[in-house]
């Protein structure tokens, strides 16, 4: 909860959190998609107003599926740009809204009503938020491919060109700028964590070959004492903020580094940057 009060009062985008995988702030915008993307959890849901929405019905259009709540600032921010890409790319695209709020109906429909929010809007149940990976922060976008699966994953208020850009790349419409693939190594499902060579806030610079793989295979196979259910690399990955995580990710490397003290000093930031 303490990332989604964070991103939700700050708005910052995914660059605070995870590698910059997209970026609208060079001169020439470069935008990446997952080269291997596994497919998307699949849904059959009801909408607030009591329409069937589910995944498989919307094969064959790209799909922007945004977890984010009425109380969020960035979240309702970004709702205007968003109404406008629908709009613009209504017979190839599809947004679907899935609200993490607690609310009642009544207060939900007047928001909705209220923003002209022109795309269904589901309420997201817990098991779907675990199914996207648990959802720690709000906004949360998943860019979902015509073939239904999860090339790219947005977390924080982000400018709407780049949106706008991974959806004509995805509907091979001309984009100013350039497309690039990356391996999933936890930024989009924290199952392929085990993939990632480095982790948020873990040094293993000092490492040999030999010692750093012992590390990840710990940093993979034991969980984190947080509460957050995930392993130490997904935790690290997910919340770098975690002092547990950190610390003992420190003590893994320092007995992989054979006990030496200066090669396990926590980073403030290994992380990759494709």
């Amino acid at each position: 909860m303490r990332w989604i009060f964070l991103l939700c009062t700050l708005g910052v985008g995914a660059a605070a959190l995870l590698p910059l995988l997209g970026s609208a702030q060079d001169d020439e915008m470069t935008i990446r998609f997952v080269r291997d993307p596994d497919p998307a959890p699949d849904f059959q849901m009801k909408d607030v107003d009591g329409k069937p929405v589910t995944l498989a019905g919307l094969r064959g259009k790209v799909v922007l599926l945004n977890f984010w709540a009425t109380w969020c600032g960035p979240c309702r921010e970004e709702i205007p740009s968003l109404i406008a890409l629908q709009k613009r790319y209504k017979d190839q695209l599809q947004i679907v809204g899935m609200l993490t709020d607690d609310d009642d109906d009544d207060s939900l429909h007047k928001v909705i009503e209220a923003e002209g929010i022109n795309y269904p809007v589901v309420l997201a149940t817990p098991e779907m938020r675990v199914e996207y990976g648990g959802i720690p922060a709000l906004p949360t976008l998943f860019v979902i491919n015509a073939d239904g699966r999860v090339v790219q994953k947005h977390v924080g208020l982000y400018n709407p060109a780049l949106y706008e850009t991974e959806v004509r790349a995805l509907l091979s419409l001309p984009v100013a700028a350039k497309v690039g693939t990356f391996e999933d190594t936890g930024e989009i499902f924290l199952k392929h964590a085990d993939r990632a060579s480095m982790l948020p806030g873990v040094n293993m610079m000092k490492l040999t070959a030999e010692q750093r793989t012992v590390a990840l295979h710990k940093l993979n196979a034991e969980t984190c004492d947080c509460g957050c259910k995930y392993t130490l690399a997904q935790c690290r990955i997910y919340d770098p903020a975690c002092h547990l995580s950190q610390q003992r990710a420190a003590e893994i490397v320092k007995e992989a580094s054979g006990g030496g003290a200066k090669d396990a000093a926590p980073a403030s930031s290994d992380a990759p940057k494709p």
